[in-house]
């Protein structure tokens, strides 16, 4: 903007200079053409003077006259200045103020010679060699009779007129610098008010351009650049607008893309990954940049992927299917793509994958679990039926068989009824209908009511119950569930363990290392039973799942009891695991935070 300024002030001043100029040339050459024709009017008025003194014949020979016309134009040099020189009809000269007539060429050819025969009167502006200037030449002619008889010439110099034009250019030239300078100072303050209102919205322009959405023009004229700067205003308020919409809609939608559980890919025309959400990148295990830009052909994703995303761009189709991810790690994948709107022969391709491990687990389990619970069912409904059918074929006769066989029925009902009870319990403790009732519980006599709740049945297969808990140990929990997780571990020991063994109970604070405080408690239930085989341990907290179905059956258990102790150790964010060899019975650890958070 800046050299637009320049230039635009360059460009008035040589505008107002060459007008000046101009003006000066025609006012120099109007003053020079108005003084020669002043000269050339009192040259004039002076031959015609001349004529009227000067007789043209007189007695003699010619030389007679060139002689006597020699002495008059030199007498007449010194009193008007001016050079006369008298010249015959054909040319020759006849008498000159400032040199010898003899040796004077002919002048009949002369410009203004030939003017003065043809006009009346003749004038020429020429160099002078003689006097080396310029000379101004008038002549008239010399009527007798009416018949030509001669010229009379007087040259003047113009060295007057050149002075004068002179000191008219001189006086023009510093009328000039001073208009120059004048008008440049004008014109640069006329271009600088004009330019500088744009310069600062050429620099506002540019700040909006570098996403400065805050800069604004000053608006305090009224004119044209003022309503200007208004509209760049306006438009700069209203980009604004748009771009904070844009920008929150951009914010909003990369929070759900990232916040989605599902995965989401965008695919170019090109076949290039262009987006993938964080779920994206954890199902493929890449990371969004090591992808970014690349060909999917490129990148070692799984061959049925390939294909599907190839089909769906080829077809312009959905596509729909499932399949199993082997990297970063084994998982069911549900893939659905849909093409975009397309203009080539290929479509953009929008991925989704959907990680349905889980549910299918969670089928699976639901299907085994369906399985398990008839086949669980199937065995004491089938006894129950097999007993009754029995009885009602004829043993109802006989007294013994008939309460042997009713005794059989009424054992395989109430087992019957703790499986269905144990089912709903673990389906209400998985669902999450039941919310827990947190209180502080004091473990030293929680535990000792636990523990007698169990002494009769300990006492009945001869196993000694112990117990060792702190006074001062205190535990938040739901302490209906805590008493449930209790009696599941106590009774499977004591089911587990021969006559003359021993089961016992203990609750510790857990310390970290360094620290004097303790933030969790450790509830230990260990026996001298048969031990659990190494084998067995990874799945015994499944449902379910015994490890000695005979002595379970025998002892009443319905394989559930264990699974519901886990659920619910979990559902007090603790941890329970086990520890056992066959014959040198077990122990089950659990750890509870004592604050639940």
């Amino acid at each position: 903007m800046r050299r637009f300024r320049n230039k635009l002030t360059i460009l008035f001043i040589v505008l107002v200079g060459a007008s000046v100029l101009g003006v000066g040339l025609i006012s120099a050459n109007h003053l020079k053409n108005s003084l020669i024709e002043t000269m050339e009017d009192g040259m004039e008025r002076e031959i015609r003077t001349i004529l009227a003194t000067v007789p043209w014949d007189g007695d003699g020979s010619q030389t007679d006259q060139a002689e006597r016309l020699s002495s008059f134009a030199k007498t007449l040099k010194e009193s008007s200045g001016a050079r006369v020189t008298f010249i015959s009809a054909d040319g020759m000269v006849l008498g000159d103020s400032d040199h010898d007539y003899e040796t004077m060429d002919n002048h009949i050819d002369r410009e203004e010679i030939q003017q003065a025969r043809e006009q009346g009167r003749g004038s020429e502006i020429r160099y002078s060699k003689t006097l080396d200037q310029q000379m101004l030449y008038v002549a008239l002619p010399v009527m007798q009779d009416q018949q030509l008889a001669g010229y009379v010439r007087l040259a003047f110099s113009l060295e007057h007129v050149e002075d004068q034009v002179g000191r008219t250019w001189s006086f023009l030239a510093w009328g000039i610098v001073i208009l120059f300078l004048a008008a440049g100072a004008v014109s640069y303050s006329i271009a600088k008010s004009l330019t500088k209102p744009l310069e600062t919205m050429m620099d506002v322009a540019q700040q909006i351009s570098h996403f400065n959405y805050d800069a604004r023009v000053p608006t305090q004229r009224k004119d044209e650049i003022g309503q200007l700067g208004q509209a760049i205003n306006k438009m700069a308020e209203s980009l604004q607008q748009q771009v904070k919409h844009i920008s929150k809609n951009e914010t909003r939608l990369a929070k759900v893309l990232e916040s989605m559980i599902s995965g989401v890919i965008l695919i170019d025309q090109e076949g290039k990954f262009v987006l993938l959400n964080r779920s994206a990148e954890e199902i493929l295990g890449y990371r969004e940049k090591e992808l970014k830009g690349k060909n999917f052909e490129q990148t070692k994703q799984p061959k049925e992927l390939t294909e599907l995303i190839k089909a769906c761009m080829k077809q312009n189709e959905r596509i729909r299917d499932e399949m199993v991810f082997h990297y970063p790690m084994e998982r069911m994948v549900e893939v659905s793509l849909v093409p975009l709107a397309s203009r080539g022969q290929h479509s953009e391709v929008v991925m989704v994958l959907h990680d349905i491990t889980d549910i299918r687990r969670l089928e699976k389990m639901r299907s085994e679990f369906v399985a398990n619970v008839s086949h669980e069912l199937k065995t004491p409904i089938a006894a129950v039926k097999g007993f009754a059918e029995t009885l009602l074929s004829g043993a109802l006769h006989d007294e013994e068989t008939l309460k042997s066989f009713l005794q059989i029925i009424y054992d395989e009902s109430a087992r019957l009824d703790r499986l269905i009870m144990d089912i709903l319990e673990l389906s209400k403790i998985e669902s999450k209908r039941t919310p827990l009732q947190f209180s502080p519980v004091h473990m030293r006599s929680f535990s000792q009511k636990t523990v007698n709740m169990l002494n009769a049945e300990a006492e009945k297969k001869d196993i000694r119950l112990e117990m060792d808990v702190n006074e001062e140990l205190y535990l938040e929990a739901d302490e209906d569930r805590l008493r449930q997780i209790l009696l599941n571990l106590l009774s499977n020991g004591i089911n587990y363990t021969p006559p003359g063994g021993m089961v016992k109970l203990s609750v510790k604070p857990k310390y970290e290392s360094g620290k004097k405080d303790y933030d969790d408690l450790q509830i230990v239930v260990e026996d001298t039973g048969i031990g659990i085989p190494k084998k067995d341990l990874p799945r015994i907290f499944e449902r379910f799942y015994r490890v000695d179905k005979a002595r379970s059956r025998s002892s009443g258990g319905t394989g559930l009891g264990l699974s519901i102790v886990k659920h619910l150790v979990e559902s007090h964010q603790g941890i329970i695991w086990v520890e056992s060899h066959p014959g040198m019975g077990s122990r089950f650890i659990i750890e509870l935070p004592v604050i639940q958070s």
